[in-house]
């Protein structure tokens, strides 16, 4: 809400603030309505309070920049260059934002577990023919979708074909074909083993990414050279050593959690920011995330309906701002899309 937004700017603007001088600022609004209001931002974690009574200051939160709403075409109205970035790797995410954030709402959560029970209701009324048969289509799904971020030009249609009849279609490359079966084999493999990857581990990781670029002219393996990502000034780590310490954080960090959105959730984005291989690095971050909702009987995300270009656009605020609202929009539009369209 707007208000909110205001409310934030004048905290962001005075550092330390107290409900008076709040209202005072804005001057259309109760004091109640703004005691009211931050209150709620208190329950968001986007602001902390620090006295007691008259004395009662208030200032943006340790998680601020985590978690505020971006708004996304506002941010990229800015060329590449003129974007005030977090250009390093921020290994603070990994030892103390992420560990100690509750990366969704109380609304959030209560609307995912919703959505959750929703999908264990609805899977108990299928037999176990229909039940695989919805999995299949959303594997299909996923495959297309998640070669299709990554520039693969095959349609939807030409994608169920090619997986279920192998036949490829004339024009289209070899590669794109070998993606997208690549993809079905780590989706069937995870659907074969849903506890391969608990608890999560390096080399678990690297067996998907395996199998995601089997003859593809991708390295193997926690890369040993230095990449840089188009459409951002951000830079990943370059050093091996470094990138397995930061992959092993990011397991650990995983591991720990309790919320299995939040798993979830993490392995998307921090495998992306990591960027611990030449290439495939997204993929295999959308087949992990996936195995981990599997293994705890959570609904698998086919992104089906994702916008190619919004998805990047939220992995690349958070590789600069370190900050996942959008992502975290995505994540819940898609897990609702996944349970209203395949059970």
């Amino acid at each position: 809400m707007q208000i909110q937004k205001d409310i934030l700017e004048i905290i962001q603007n005075k550092t330390s603030v107290s409900s008076k001088e709040i209202y005072e600022t804005l001057g259309n609004k109760s004091l109640a309505t703004i005691k009211r209001y931050l209150f709620k931002l208190i329950e968001r974690k986007l602001i902390i309070s620090t006295g007691k009574g008259k004395a009662t200051k208030y200032q943006l939160s340790p998680y601020y920049n985590l978690l505020y709403p971006i708004n996304i075409g506002k941010y990229f109205e800015k060329e590449i260059d003129e974007r005030k970035i977090y250009s390093n790797f921020n290994w603070s995410l990994l030892r103390d934002i992420l560990p100690n954030s509750d990366l969704f709402t109380k609304e959030e959560s209560d609307h995912l577990n919703h959505l959750q029970n929703t999908f264990k209701q609805n899977i108990s009324k299928l037999s176990l023919t229909e039940y695989h048969k919805e999995l299949e289509r959303l594997a299909i799904d996923l495959s297309w979708k998640s070669s299709q971020i990554e520039g693969n030009t095959y349609s939807l249609l030409e994608t169920e074909r090619l997986l279920k009849e192998k036949e490829g279609v004339s024009g289209k490359t070899k590669e794109e074909a070998l993606m997208l079966l690549n993809h079905k084999e780590a989706i069937d493999f995870i659907m074969k083993h849903p506890d391969y990857l608990y608890p999560l581990s390096i080399p678990k990781i690297e067996d998907i990414h395996s199998i995601l670029t089997k003859g593809l002219k991708v390295d193997r393996n926690i890369r040993q050279r230095r990449v840089g990502i188009s459409g951002t000034n951000f830079k990943p780590l370059d050093n091996e050593f470094q990138i397995k310490e930061a992959l092993n954080e990011m397991c650990i960090l995983i591991n720990n959690k309790t919320n299995i959105f939040e798993k979830s959730l993490l392995a998307l984005l921090l495998l992306s920011y990591i960027q611990a291989f030449t290439d495939g690095n997204k993929r295999t971050a959308r087949i992990v995330s996936n195995a981990i909702l599997i293994n705890h009987n959570y609904c698998p995300i086919s992104f089906r309906t994702v916008d190619s270009i919004d998805y990047k656009k939220a992995i690349l605020i958070f590789y600069e701002q370190h900050n996942i609202s959008a992502f975290k929009k995505i994540f819940i539009e898609q897990y609702e899309f996944a349970i209203n369209t395949y059970f």
